[in-house]
């Protein structure tokens, strides 16, 4: 990113060295016939590198859209996101998109791969979209795929795995670019207990060994007390939090 520089908030420098993101005073509201529907309503979080934190609520509580919005797949009406000290919405969408896909890695419930190719060249896909070339980005691939356990399938197409290892694919292609957080969407959401479990682990091995910064949505209160933080969402509030 050439950007980071230019977009800086007023954090001091350990505030920096701690916190990977900031959400400050931050609001959707979305426009209807019958008008304004308030999603979210002057969320502020702040969490520290290598945390995993988990975000809980009922349906219709807010959940996908923060998650949305934190990717920067959508935009606030109004507050601030910073990522590493860049003000993500004071970019243009260029600069977004590119952000997007060195510092946000993306875990979905229902994988989202590319089934007309092969495990390896899904998770060659961030680095490929990074200009990586082309023997550094198999390496650092192959060397994913075998961290979690699926190496011997790279040559196999996505259709042909299991969802359990669908899923480790998916995130193996979330940490392609080391990314600064990963987002992962109800991601055992698809899974049987036992395999969502196992998906689960290797998310909080990528958080203990590796500090990886994890947000996990779940309806799953057993996975979310397993995780170091947990943020519950209320009609578009935070309601409380909780430290396991």
């Amino acid at each position: 990113m050439t950007t980071e520089h230019k977009y800086t908030n007023n954090w001091n420098n350990d505030e920096r060295d701690t916190y990977i993101l900031s959400v400050e005073n931050l609001s959707k509201v979305f426009d209807s016939p019958a008008g304004g529907i308030v999603v979210l309503n002057n969320i502020n979080f702040r969490i520290k590198k290598g945390e995993f934190v988990s975000i809980v609520g009922p349906s219709g509580s807010g959940k996908s859209t923060l998650l949305n919005i934190l990717g920067a797949l959508d935009r606030p009406t109004i507050g601030k996101i910073y990522l590493k000290n860049i003000d993500i919405f004071s970019l243009n969408d260029y600069e977004i998109a590119l952000l997007r896909n060195n510092l946000i890695g993306f875990i979905f419930q229902s994988y989202n791969l590319i089934n007309r190719t092969t495990v390896l060249k899904n998770v060659e896909i961030p680095g490929i979209l990074a200009g990586t070339k082309k023997n550094e980005r198999i390496a650092r691939a192959l060397k994913l795929l075998d961290i979690l356990g699926i190496k011997e399938k790279a040559k196999s197409n996505p259709f042909n795995l299991s969802g359990g290892e669908q899923q480790r694919v998916a995130i193996a292609r979330s940490i392609m670019n080391n990314p600064a957080i990963i987002l992962a969407d109800e991601p055992t959401g698809n899974l049987d207990t036992k395999t969502g479990q196992d998906v689960f682990n290797l998310l909080k091995m990528l958080s203990n060994k590796f500090r990886r910064t994890i947000i996990m949505v779940t309806h799953n209160p057993d996975l979310s007390k397993e995780t170091d933080r947990v943020i519950h969402l209320k009609d578009g509030i935070i309601e409380k939090e909780a430290i396991n």
